[in-house]
């Protein structure tokens, strides 16, 4: 963070300073919650949660350097206290973006916000020094944690917005005003608590409602409901997709031998080629979405094209691949999972695994409502379409519509199989994989099936052999 005394941040926050000997120390180092990333110079925001009440860890973040807590109530060491801790940090978070003068770049949607907000911090880094959200952190406490995060060098500040409800992405905005608002697309993600995908798209475009005149709404032109969000805006509209009508765009997608998307990339200032090293022809959305951005912000086609094509994943368990010696190809995408997502999974399996045999291994895909059965239904009768060689469902009755999706599409038998959890899933797979296989892992974050991934990748039982 830039260097703060706790006197200004109290009057910032608007607390009260307590057991605080000289109100001119500064906070030099990050803001955290984690008593575990404390290091000298932090200050400790101490919230309380279902299970740990953070103001119990006071003297010990103290002791091990915090300067002081941010708190609801006194804690017999330093501390700036506050009627609530979140409201404090969006407080300061909002005055310290002002004092920054860094552009911030917010952007939402659906599905792909991770992967593109990774490849937007990949590419701005080339030109100035980016801080971006870590992870998914994207709610109203991690998206202020990031951007408290920036220093005075930081000329970028991209943040992953999410939103489970109408005036979420607001309240964010409002704490960090974006000058560069992203829509990346309106799925069915969270559609159980949404109600329907008009009211997403009404959530999702309070991001592009939020933006200065001088900004610019980098807008998905090949979604129809993100493309509509121009009429919500009062700045420059800037269209990314594979229409013709885009303003960055792709040609001649295509996909090399090993599932990796590669195209022309064309922006208002020239063209060039790229080839991810990425997975999945859906990062192709995603890299033009990040090329808009880039474009918007000054780089030429061919610095763009270049930093896309030598951008790695940034965040674990999103289309992490592994292979085995023994030729086995894990492709770990267990760490969410809606219905667009993991249709693009499984179309990346199927391009990844030409004339190999493929496993799809997929569990729940939550917050789903009254969609929820026609979902996995249809999930399960696009792997069958997609000739996935192996359905291993995972989990409750969520799993069963899988595979009962993936029987009635293709009367698979033995070729789709339902297991409990992911012990019998690792089980299964264990005794039955070959060298050449490739095997998918995608299920909802509270499925866990990440630890299939992992076991099948690391060294344990005998038969198993460990990841390069």
């Amino acid at each position: 963070m830039i260097a703060l005394s706790l006197a200004e941040i109290a009057a910032v926050v608007g607390g009260q300073t307590h057991d605080i000997p000289d109100p001119s120390v500064q906070v030099t180092g990050p803001v955290v919650r984690d008593s575990r990333e404390v290091v000298p110079g932090s200050l400790f925001a101490a919230f309380v949660g279902e299970r740990v009440d953070g103001h119990d860890y006071a003297a010990q973040v103290v002791a091990a350097g915090a300067v002081a807590v941010l708190a609801s109530r006194p804690v017999g060491v330093p501390a700036v206290v506050v009627e609530d801790v979140q409201t404090a940090l969006g407080a300061l978070a909002r005055h310290v973006v002002r004092r920054l003068g860094a552009t911030l770049v917010a952007l939402t949607g659906s599905a792909g916000k991770t992967s593109t907000k990774d490849l937007i911090a990949q590419v701005l880094g080339r030109k100035a020094p980016t801080v971006f959200t870590p992870g998914s952190l994207n709610n109203e406490i991690g998206l202020p944690l990031t951007a408290l995060s920036a220093t005075e060098e930081t000329r970028f500040l991209v943040l992953e917005m999410g939103a489970r409800g109408i005036g979420h992405i607001r309240y964010l905005a409002g704490l960090t005003p974006p000058r560069i608002g992203l829509v990346l697309n309106v799925g069915t993600a969270h559609i159980g608590e949404f109600g329907g995908r008009e009211q997403i798209a009404q959530a999702k475009g309070e991001l592009v409602e939020a933006l200065p005149e001088d900004g610019a709404a980098i807008l998905n032109a090949d979604d129809p409901l993100v493309r509509a969000m121009a009429a919500r805006t009062k700045a420059k509209v800037v269209l990314f997709g594979e229409s013709a009508e885009a303003d960055v765009r792709a040609e001649n997608v295509r996909l090399t031998d090993s599932g990796q998307p590669a195209f022309r990339l064309h922006t208002p200032s020239g063209a060039s080629d790229v080839t991810m090293r990425l997975y999945g022809e859906h990062h192709v959305s995603n890299a033009l979405a990040a090329a808009a951005v880039a474009h918007e912000l000054g780089m030429s086609a061919e610095e763009i094209a270049l930093a896309l094509s030598e951008a790695g994943s940034l965040s674990r368990w999103r289309m992490e691949v592994t292979e085995r010696p023994d030729g086995v190809t894990i492709v770990n995408d267990a760490y969410n999972a809606n219905p667009e997502s993991m249709r693009a999974a499984l179309r990346a399996l199927a391009a990844m695994g030409k004339g190999r045999r493929t496993w799809a291994v997929l569990g729940k895909m939550a917050e789903l409502g009254d969609e929820a059965l026609a979902e996995h239904d249809a999930v399960g009768r696009l792997a069958v379409r997609l000739n996935v060689s192996k359905l291993v469902a995972v989990g409750g009755i969520e799993a069963s519509w899988l595979q009962l999706g993936a029987y009635n599409e293709g009367s698979w038998g033995e070729e789709s199989v339902h297991v409990s959890d992911a012990q019998a899933a690792i089980d299964l797979l264990r005794s039955e994989l070959r060298p050449g296989d490739v095997v998918l892992v995608k299920a909802s974050r509270s499925v866990g099936l990440e630890s299939v991934a992992q076991a099948l990748t690391e060294t344990g039982a005998e038969g198993e052999v460990a990841a390069r």
